[in-house]
């Protein structure tokens, strides 16, 4: 239920479906023969318009977005890992199952680094967790889809534990889990998008497994710039505020270590 609610919540406070629904409403209101409606409509148009026009003009995307990219820096990998965790949400399930081969999406360097560390540490434990994260999901899971991709690419599949049930990131922690038993003092190395780091992490450390953040996928420059792109403004702003919003929205839920976790725990 929780991961339903979830789903429809987040289709309901997403940037653009808000900025789509007042700008439906108002001219709605707009159409009426009351007054106040009429006054309300226009204030709802007017601010849809400026927020647009922030989002082109201005690097509000960025400055939410960088925060979450830059909590985890790049760690100085040492000389032995014990095991490799890769998080779903690089791939889409529902495309590949109509087009019959790999859809990958734009977190493909989650896949790319994941190849390449394992290459590194061919000792490593390798874990991919991802099932689906549609409501209404088929039967082709995330990890028969990267199974395919890893594959085709020449990578010895039979290194990685495939976890294919999980639909968020809490059921990637509580489902992989058990299936790579990490040893008290072993050193996991946990990839997925910068962006996504410190919910990820603090997932993980709520479940009682200790990791080391290997952050990829960044959509954020070092320094902020300024390029007028409504489209880039608002997909960055969407990344962010769900990242924000799931932050505290897992921590009132109890599923993550902090408000904001970062390298150093802070419980």
């Amino acid at each position: 239920m929780i991961f339903v609610l979830s789903k429809l919540g987040w289709a309901l406070v997403r940037p653009g479906n808000l900025l789509a629904l007042m700008l439906i409403l108002g001219l709605m209101f707009q159409a009426t023969r009351r007054p106040p409606f009429q006054r309300l409509g226009k204030k709802l148009v007017m601010a849809s318009v400026l927020l647009v026009a922030a989002l082109t003009l201005l690097p509000v995307g960025q400055m939410t977005l960088r925060p979450l990219e830059d909590r985890f820096p790049q760690p100085e990998l040492p000389g032995r890992i014990d095991g490799i965790v890769l998080l779903g949400g690089s791939v889409n399930t529902e495309m590949s199952a109509d087009r019959g081969q790999p859809v990958l999406n734009s977190a493909g360097e989650r896949i790319t680094e994941f190849v390449a560390l394992a290459r590194r540490y061919p000792e490593a434990k390798l874990i991919f967790t991802g099932g689906s994260g549609y409501v209404f999901a088929g039967d082709l899971r995330e990890a028969d889809v990267i199974r395919t991709v890893l594959d085709g690419l020449g990578f010895d599949t039979s290194r990685i534990v495939f976890e294919r049930e999980s639909r968020n990131t809490y059921e990637n922690a509580l489902f992989s889990r058990p299936l790579a038993d990490p040893a008290p003092g072993e050193t996991w190395l946990l990839i997925t998008s910068a962006a996504h780091m410190p919910r990820s992490v603090g997932i993980f450390r709520h479940a009682e497994w200790p990791v080391t953040a290997y952050p990829v996928d960044y959509r954020t420059a070092g320094s902020l710039t300024w390029s007028p792109d409504l489209l880039y403004g608002l997909d960055a702003l969407n990344e962010s505020l769900r990242e924000w919003v799931g932050l505290a929205a897992y921590r009132l839920m109890d599923r993550t270590d902090s408000w904001f976790p970062g390298p150093v725990r802070n419980d």
